[in-house]
């Protein structure tokens, strides 16, 4: 079979997003699926370009109109689809359902074309809170359009339990990563009597740092501790997001006890989490409407061999012996419950590895997309 994955938006070699796309087409490959890339590139003058492998098929130009154009233009990328024998379409949603997208849809579906959508997470509405005003408009046409969805999208991929989603069947799979991208820790031993937290995300309100941070503000306050603990904060998000965060941190005055890194790669993140003894992934996905989801987090944590905390639910990871689950609520997290857990826990790198390697590889779950696709052609 042969397919394009179509993305809405460029790649940064820092983006966990950007890493799971390329995994997935990796994956995609290696079942036996010829798959071209679509996204958007932005050019040193400031140009956005539709590129279709390595092809440049749409120049948007500059400027205020060149970032609405790729939203609604796909005349070139429609003919680009027909004219190259592809047999599947798979789309990841930006949440940007328009009447030109679904023109497309329509179009490629007479043709014969099988129209696969990835929706991220679901719902998402609540996900769009804070989100800059020059998207706005996008997000009002998907809430007009999405419905329309329904006959054009065959599939819809989704990393959550949902059996159908907009009236659509649902192929569900989790969330995965390419273990030989990352590298697991070497051992997790507490020195200097410092237990070292690390949270790594491009950070929006629904991750919920400001619950470890407030816990962080809480525990040194108890003038008994026996231990220190460092939260290594890896990634940006919006600027009022992360200002809450700073302020947080201001007003306990940990300063010196939560560290913001900025985005990071490489072996710079690699030596962040030789450092890190337990990781914080998501504390407040309550915040977005969304109490069950298989984030991408929580799998690169336990790829990395280091145990962790959220909040929602996620059955790949709930009865695993090396997480603990908070309360989806806005309550500072209990720092103590994390040592008392820490101490208890089987922390070997390895063995938190192996319990996933065998089911969340990208390969295995890219599978599934194609085996179904393979029945309803």
């Amino acid at each position: 079979m042969k397919a394009i994955f179509i993305h809405f938006y460029g790649f940064s070699s820092h983006s966990g997003i950007s890493k799971k796309i390329l995994s997935q087409i990796k994956a995609l490959h290696t079942c036996s699926v010829e798959t071209e890339l679509c996204y958007i590139e932005i050019d040193d003058e400031g140009s956005q370009k539709r590129v279709c492998n390595g092809k440049v098929i749409d120049d948007f130009g500059k400027g205020f109109s060149a970032k609405y154009a790729k939203w609604i233009k796909f005349k070139n990328l429609t003919e680009y689809i027909l004219n190259n024998g592809f047999d599947f379409c798979y789309v990841r949603s930006s949440y940007n359902s328009n009447f030109q997208l679904i023109k497309m849809l329509v179009q490629l579906k007479k043709a014969g074309v099988t129209n696969i959508m990835e929706i991220p997470t679901y719902p998402y509405d609540n996900e769009i809170k804070g989100v800059v005003i020059k998207y706005l408009p996008i997000f009002l046409l998907d809430k007009i359009y999405r419905n329309r969805l329904n006959g054009v999208i065959d599939r819809i991929v989704t990393f959550s339990d949902y059996p159908e989603i907009l009236g659509i069947k649902t192929i569900r799979i989790s969330n995965a990563v390419e273990f030989d991208l990352i590298k697991v820790k070497e051992s997790n031993i507490i020195r200097n009597n410092i237990l070292n937290l690390i949270a790594v995300a491009e950070i929006h309100f629904w991750h919920g740092f400001d619950r470890i941070i407030s816990g962080l503000g809480r525990y040194y306050k108890d003038k008994n501790r026996k231990m220190d603990i460092i939260l290594h904060l890896v990634g940006e998000g919006p600027s009022n997001d992360m200002k809450h965060l700073r302020a947080l941190v201001s007003e306990f005055k940990l300063e010196e006890r939560v560290i913001f890194y900025g985005n990071q790669q490489g072996s710079v993140l690699d030596d962040l989490f030789e450092i890190a003894n337990f990781g914080i992934a998501s504390l407040g996905r309550h915040r977005s409407g969304v109490s069950k989801i298989k984030t991408l987090k929580n799998r690169e944590y336990a790829a990395r061999g280091i145990p962790f905390i959220y909040s929602e639910f996620d059955d790949d990871f709930d009865n695993m012996p090396y997480i603990l689950r908070m309360p989806q609520d806005d309550s500072p997290i209990d720092v103590y419950s994390i040592l008392d857990f820490y101490n208890k826990v089987d922390k070997n790198p390895m063995n938190i590895r192996e319990s996933i390697i065998n089911t969340l590889s990208w390969e295995i779950q890219m599978r599934k997309v194609v085996d179904e696709i393979k029945l309803i052609r």
